[in-house]
């Protein structure tokens, strides 16, 4: 398999991408936006720790702020939180004041002594007491004790107590400060618990990985046998209720009134209800009873697939650390998303907030559209995160199921995977994700609006804005999965996106029942595997946690511990996954191609060969008990009697 050059569209594609990233950030940095962010502005659009220019219009800018190095806020606790915004004054101070000040005169003597004026820049330190603006222009009393944050030299109250409005309008059932700070003290008393469950979680999910492949067929049929079980029971069960209530439910006495009337009314509708029920179940049953007569085969190969899924990560160990890369690539990228977006809300023109009176910074004119074109980024280069490691762990795979001696594995055919996806298929996971994106972006953009319109839209409105919404999110879980085949196909041939997703949609429809069984049984069963992960992690956490009296104090961390076991099991279990779609085009391709036949051989793991000779055995026994009926038929009608009243000439 010789990989095709990158194609020159998709380089530009890949580096537009990258290039008008990198844009935003220069520019931020160029205009000042980076610098007043980190640094901190006060309200009159000077920077602290440096020399400013003067702004025309604004009073009290162009100041020489050399030595005020820290950002302090009049009223700190004055917050917005629709607007996220610290609504109070700002101002360049020397110093934060490290213990609490009650009256003026101790912000006289903070002022004298420490040289750092808390009230506005045109009032003197030491005539605090005095002013008739130190309403207005000096700190709201009394001032709390705070400390500069370690990078953003913004002033921050030690006492959180004040933030407690913002922290009960994002944790919803908080309903009391008390409530908040005893959850605050839970987490952190927890820590060392909280950390031992999570690298508890991550050990779970590593050996459910090792034990699928040991127990696969016996856990696949166990939890087959138990659909069929409990559908049969269910519907047993429904038909019982049916019947008593026909022999039972229609007793009435025989004077009838009113009420009497209308309790037969309501009995009568329950029997309905339950005829229709039993019905309904009784249909259900007997689908899944024929499709698993019919799809036994497929359920079958399902288990061969998650057989071999295990060796591959029996000999391409590195697989497990992907979940790892792809969490540290997101992260990263994250980080200098938010802190782009950071800057933009300090980058533009100066502009004075006409309710506030206080300066802000506002971009203008076409730059206003780079908050948009920022947050379309984030959508893509997240797509295109998980599209990259899709492609590497697809070209690990295809290398170890196309090379024949196992033992003659390439030494590092993840790295080589790596380096393939960087030097040839970049353009094919930039195509990919950014088809991911076309849909995602309108998808969330009618969430949005849906919880903007919630209570004011008609039923109508609301219906059609869920069904679009629905429709939208089925259509990328169908891409995604689309393109993930496409990447194995590209692995495989080397084509391009389009020619490679063409492929695989063939391939995927010429297998449409196989395809069904593994996504059906495969899912249903890594599902499974996740919700044994969590309630493992949570059991050991409820066990651990135990000991302490107040429920409210640990029911925190045991949120946050199930929430990271659910996010680590379905890393692994997604790469898992990955694997075994990968595995499962792979064989396609194989079985399509290749008969085993000297110069066509099959380069299938053992597993899916005796697969494919049971199914083979399986065909020419079912063709042989064909040709039998056949021979039956031919000879019976060359037996058949003359009819009466013939005579041969």
């Amino acid at each position: 398999m010789d990989p095709k050059r990158l194609s020159s569209s998709s380089q530009q594609q890949v580096h537009l991408r990258i290039s008008g990233k990198g844009s935003i950030c220069g520019l931020t940095i160029a205009t000042g936006g980076a610098a007043r962010l980190i640094f901190g502005y006060d309200s009159y659009g000077n920077t602290c720790g440096q020399r400013n220019e003067q702004i025309e219009g604004v009073r009290l800018s162009g100041l020489d702020h050399r030595d005020r190095k820290f950002v302090f806020f009049l009223d700190p606790c004055n917050i917005d939180i629709v607007q996220r915004k610290i609504k109070s004054m700002a101002l360049c101070i020397t110093l934060c004041p490290t213990e609490e000040l009650t009256t003026y005169q101790d912000l006289k003597r903070f002022a004298m002594v420490n040289g750092s004026e808390l009230c506005s820049y045109e009032l003197a330190g030491h005539k605090y007491p005095g002013l008739p603006e130190r309403f207005s222009k000096c700190p709201k009393l009394p001032v709390p004790p705070s400390k500069p944050l370690p990078v953003f030299n913004r002033c921050t109250p030690l006492d959180v107590s004040c933030y407690a409005k913002f922290a009960e309008a994002v944790v919803t059932f908080v309903s009391d400060n008390s409530v908040l700070h005893r959850l605050i003290a839970g987490v952190a008393a927890s820590k060392e618990i909280i950390i031992g469950l999570c690298v508890l979680a991550l050990v779970l999910s590593m050996i459910l990985m090792v034990i699928i492949r040991y127990i696969s067929a016996v856990l696949i049929w166990i939890l087959t046998s138990l659909v069929v079980l409990g559908s049969l029971a269910g519907t047993s069960v429904l038909w019982w209720l049916y019947i008593d209530h026909r022999l039972y439910g229609n007793d009435t006495s025989t004077k009838v009134t009113k009420e009497v009337k209308e309790e037969v009314e309501v009995s009568r509708d329950s029997g309905q209800a339950l005829l229709v029920y039993a019905v309904a179940a009784t249909v259900f049953t007997i689908i899944l009873l024929l499709l698993m007569l019919f799809m036994r085969k497929r359920v079958a190969l399902t288990i061969a697939l998650f057989h071999v899924a295990g060796k591959v990560f029996i000999h391409l160990p590195l697989l497990t650390l992907q979940p790892f890369v792809t969490f540290l690539a997101l992260l990263l990228f994250w980080i200098y998303w938010i802190l782009v977006l950071l800057f933009l809300g300090t980058t533009g023109n100066p502009v004075q907030n006409e309710e506030t009176g206080l300066t802000e910074f506002r971009l203008t004119g076409p730059l206003q559209y780079l908050t948009w074109y920022h947050a379309v980024g984030l959508v893509w280069i997240t797509e295109f995160i998980l599209a990259c490691q899709q492609m590497t762990v697809a070209g690990a795979v295809v290398t170890y199921y196309f090379t024949r001696d196992k033992n003659r594995l390439p030494v590092t055919p993840i790295l080589s995977s790596v380096l393939r996806l960087f030097r040839y298929h970049l353009g094919t996971v930039a195509k990919g994700s950014f088809i991911i994106t076309l849909v995602k972006i309108p998808r969330l953009i009618l969430m949005y609006i849906h919880n903007q319109l919630k209570g004011k839209e008609n039923a109508c409105a609301r219906c059609l804005l869920k069904t679009c919404i629905c429709c939208l999110w089925c259509l990328e879980k169908c891409l995604n999965y689309l393109n993930q085949n496409a990447y194995a196909a590209t692995a495989i041939n080397s084509t391009s996106f389009c020619t490679s997703a063409r492929d695989a949609f063939v391939i995927l429809v010429e297998n449409a029942l196989r395809v069904a069984t593994i996504n059906a049984v495969g899912d249903f069963v890594l599902f499974l595997g996740k919700i044994l992960i969590v309630t493992s992690t949570a059991f050991a956490g409820v066990l651990l946690l135990n000991y302490r009296q107040d429920y409210a104090e640990w029911l925190l961390p045991l949120i946050i511990v199930c929430l990271f076991s659910f996010l680590v099991a379905h890393c692994f279990l997604s790469i898992f996954e990955i694997v075994v779609d990968v595995l499962f085009l792979c064989f396609a391709i194989d079985t399509k191609y290749n008969d085993g036949t000297p110069g066509k051989e099959f380069f299938m793991d053992k597993a899916l060969m005796e697969f494919v000779e049971s199914s083979r055995r399986l065909e020419r026994a079912v063709e042989r008990g064909r040709s039998r009926v056949k021979e039956a038929v031919s000879e019976g009608a060359e037996m058949k009697p003359m009819a009466p009243g013939t005579s041969s000439a």
